[in-house]
């Protein structure tokens, strides 16, 4: 089954709401990139990846666009079975940019269960669940603002919740965590999110001001070294997510015992090819972890929780998916939704998803 055509697509997903809003960003519009591989026997298959913006991470959606450029004549005429080939093909052609080869890495996966008739969760292990648990993340707001979303969320079935923190005064963060508690209080798992932001003096702030409840902290400081330096003095659990660049990494942090869990990215890692790994490793340690992306439409939330759902569910963390924000679906009919805390796996083959190609976005490169 060789690959005889792939297409790049630009897409704005404008967001439903107010601007998304983090410690270093804030954004009212994400660009997203798609890709659709096709085959001789004509089967399509779909990936994306999304950056949050060009300061989230050393990713931008212009990049992960001419990446593709680069690698996509070369993998004409493979054959889409072999992911792991295709892989090495990509890894051949551009160093790096794995959050542009995560959309092509997708998009094989697609293919791959249409082929044999199988959604992907099964060719990644077999799903646990025929549902995952999600989670939600707020904004940056004020402390009261805050905690009234908390409670709204916490009423529509989400048992997760990531508070953004950050960017600002730290008192302002530590009221927001107590308001946010005194709101929700344990009926709700709470993250706080600095997104990189904290010094370590402020990290060590925080978790002191609020050494009565029971928190995680998600990624506090900018280096793994600057976390590795407090770790010991912090009160509270720590994931990481924006640090984990690849599985090396992985590897050197629980090495180190940098961290109590992660905070996982799809396209970051490189697709579900090296998650899969990245999950593995994970169980065989016992750390807990989300199954999440920065952001994207209906094609990178299918792959999220496809592979969430392989995930042992005392180590699932949830799996973050951006429907909640995004005024559109790909797929008209069986676009991923939020139900009551929990998103149901898609149970057609590949993705179990067929993107319209009128909402798609633009063409800017076709290869054959």
């Amino acid at each position: 089954m060789q690959i005889s055509e792939i297409h790049i697509y630009q897409k704005d997903l404008p967001l439903a709401g107010p601007p998304y809003t983090m410690a270093r960003t804030s954004l009212a519009a994400m660009d997203s990139t798609i890709v659709k591989v096709v085959t001789g026997n004509g089967l399509a298959g779909w990936g994306e990846s999304c950056p949050v913006g060009p300061v989230y991470q050393p990713h931008h959606a212009g990049g992960a666009r001419a990446a593709l450029v680069e690698m996509a004549p070369h993998l004409i005429g493979a054959n889409a079975l072999d992911i792991d080939l295709a892989r090495m093909v990509m890894d051949d052609t551009l160093n790096g940019h794995n959050y542009a080869k995560a959309a092509l890495d997708i998009a094989l996966w697609d293919l791959q269960g249409k082929h044999y008739g199988q959604p992907v969760c099964r060719l990644l292990g077999g799903a646990r669940s025929d549902r995952v648990p999600s989670y939600y993340a707020t904004g940056i707001d004020t402390p009261g603002e805050t905690a009234k979303l908390a409670i709204e969320k916490m009423r529509q079935g989400f048992s997760r919740l990531q508070i953004k923190a950050g960017g600002r005064d730290i008192e302002t963060d530590i009221e927001t965590i107590h308001k946010v508690w005194e709101a929700v209080g344990s009926k709700v798992r709470l993250k706080v999110d600095a997104n990189r932001s904290w010094t370590a003096r402020d990290a060590l702030f925080i978790s002191n001001g609020c050494r009565d409840i029971p928190i995680v902290l998600e990624q506090p400081c900018n280096s793994i070294e600057e976390v590795l330096a407090i770790r010991p003095r912090l009160r509270h659990p720590v994931y990481l997510d924006e640090s984990i660049l690849d599985i090396s990494t992985l590897l050197r942090v629980i090495a180190l015992g940098v961290c109590d869990g992660f905070g996982l990215k799809v396209t970051r890692l490189g697709g579900l090819s090296a998650m899969r790994t990245v999950r593995d490793i994970c169980a065989a340690r016992t750390l807990p972890h989300s199954m999440d992306d920065a952001f994207g439409g209906d094609i990178i939330a299918a792959a999220c929780v496809h592979m969430g759902a392989t995930v042992q569910p005392r180590l699932l963390e949830g799996v973050w998916i951006a429907a909640p924000y995004l005024e559109e679906h790909y797929d008209g009919e069986n676009g991923i939704n939020i139900e009551a805390g929990h998103i149901l796996v898609p149970d057609g083959p590949g993705l179990g998803i067929s993107p319209d190609e009128d909402r798609i976005g633009n063409l800017v490169g076709s290869f054959a």
